[in-house]
């Protein structure tokens, strides 16, 4: 589903600063992958290029979903295309309600897909049902999105936003930095709830712990800007005890 071959990327106002050099991975769809490594070894910035964010300029390779091409897309086509992103640290839109912000970004991506809107009745049922499972209020719902939310609120409101969205492949980039026990158990069984054989999984995270909730199919070790390790979950469990300076030495 996910094919990324060779990419390189560097930021766009400084050339120099060379942060993807040379990445390839395929995640199929109905997988699970995680990406770790160490601060400041592109994981992050893999996700920002995939999803179109300003300020990075790809030099060479490519990145496919579902055999289109990804880095020819505006990133609202490739949302449409069925590409999501759930932020590392989601920011706050003061004045636009959160219920407005759902629905609106539901029915948009149902247009580019040529479907009908979803209408308010169907809405709100919908959103009432994908709340509930993540313990959602219906107070948060709301307010302004993330304005006022914990780190918690503002994690499991992205959960929120996948699960309505049903993207085809879903990239989270360390959606269980700042989350307590309870919230990191909330937030992985609504990833779990969207696990199926049409969707793909990117799970980007530093911590073992994140992985003992959301069982990986395959680990990828990141590093100066490219993968340098690829097993099974055991590899996180490597990591863990180990840490990455042996795998780092060996690449």
């Amino acid at each position: 589903m996910l094919k990324i071959d060779n990419l390189h990327c560097q930021l766009e106002d400084e050339p120099d600063t060379k942060i993807l050099n040379g990445v390839s991975l395929e995640v199929p769809a109905g997988e699970v992958h995680a990406i770790m490594g160490p601060n400041g070894s592109g994981k992050s910035t893999l996700s920002y290029v995939l999803s179109g964010k300003d300020g990075y300029e790809v030099t060479g390779g490519s990145a496919t979903l579902d055999g289109d091409d990804l880095l020819d897309m505006d990133p609202e086509e490739r949302a449409a295309a069925g590409l999501f992103l759930a932020f590392q640290y989601p920011v706050e839109i003061p004045g636009v309600g959160n219920m407005i912000f759902l629905r609106t970004a539901m029915n948009a991506q149902r247009k580019a897909r040529g479907e009908d809107e979803i209408s308010a009745p169907d809405f709100l049922k919908l959103v009432r049902e994908k709340a509930k499972t993540l313990n959602i209020s219906p107070e948060m719902m709301k307010r302004p999105v993330n304005v006022g939310f914990s780190g918690g609120e503002k994690k499991r409101n992205e959960i929120l936003q996948m699960a309505l969205l049903q993207p085809k492949m879903c990239i989270l980039d360390e959606t269980d930095s700042g989350l307590d026990v309870d919230a990191m158990k909330l937030v992985s069984q609504g990833v779990n709830a969207l696990r199926d054989e049409g969707r793909g999984f990117l799970v980007i995270t530093h911590y073992q712990r994140l992985l003992d909730h959301i069982k990986p199919d395959v680990v990828h070790i990141m590093s100066a800007g490219r993968i340098i390790e690829t097993g099974g979950p055991d590899l996180a469990l490597k990591v863990e005890n180990e840490g990455y300076a042996d795998l780092i030495s060996a690449a």
